[in-house]
């Protein structure tokens, strides 16, 4: 069996469709020779017509498009349905990099029953409510953020707004408000919206914040994610 119709048979026996990470994690690697084999692989679903990108990182079997579209109810073609799609997609990869990071994670109430690819994102978070780390007030504020990490303190180290469709300045506006404490903050989005990221957090109301707040782009938190299973994976070898 060759390596291309390894990955493929991988993939097939992950349901069609996987990460990058999954798809190395589930890969046996020890008859190939090569020093970078997670590299081999993206070269050969990059590549090979078998397979399709879905986002960033996440890729399926052409053979299982129709399957995977109903799956995740994009069949229909419907802007709203794929905007909250790839919204809970990247909720799920930043919970996964913050529970390898061995993170508290939250996601808000009303996201927790929305999927990340075949699980709730309720499933995903580590913590079911929030730590009530201030007062009630700045706690509503925090309650709306799209994903945070808690450090074992109990107290906020990151929060994380996604901006697949909605106003950046919305998500700067929460941060703001949580500028008191000692936590780092970002904006998830396409690589496009970086510079209307640079044209709102350059804003005078913001200048508090300015310096505080991270652009990653969704290619680059695949990445991300991709390394820190591969880095996770390399510790406990």
């Amino acid at each position: 069996m060759t390596q291309s119709q390894q990955v493929v048979e991988v993939m097939r026996k992950l349901g069609g469709v996987a990460t990058f990470a999954k798809l190395n994690l589930a890969t046996d690697f020890s008859s190939w020779k090569t020093k970078t084999p997670e590299a081999t692989v993206r070269r050969i679903v990059q590549e090979n017509p078998a397979f399709f990108k879905i986002q960033p990182g996440l890729w399926a079997l052409e053979e299982c498009r129709e399957e995977i579209f109903a799956k995740f109810d994009l069949k229909t073609g419907s802007q709203a349905t794929e905007n909250q799609f790839n919204h809970s997609y990247y909720q799920g990869l930043i919970l996964e990099i913050g529970n390898l990071r061995k993170m508290h994670t939250f996601v808000p109430n009303q996201d927790k029953n929305r999927l990340f690819l075949d699980k709730p994102l309720k499933n995903v978070a580590s913590l079911p409510d929030v730590y009530p780390f201030a007062y009630s007030e700045i706690l509503r504020f925090a309650k709306t953020v799209d994903v945070i990490w808690f450090n074992n303190r109990k107290m906020p180290s990151a929060f994380f707004e996604v901006e697949h469709s909605t106003d950046i300045r919305n998500s700067l506006g929460k941060f703001y408000e949580l500028q008191d404490f000692h936590s780092e903050f970002y904006i998830i989005a396409p690589e496009h919206k970086a510079r209307k990221f640079d044209d709102e957090i350059n804003r005078s109301i913001f200048s508090e914040i300015e310096g505080r707040v991270r652009f990653v782009g969704y290619e680059k938190l695949s990445e991300m994610h991709t390394q820190e299973h591969k880095y996770v994976q390399a510790r406990h070898f």
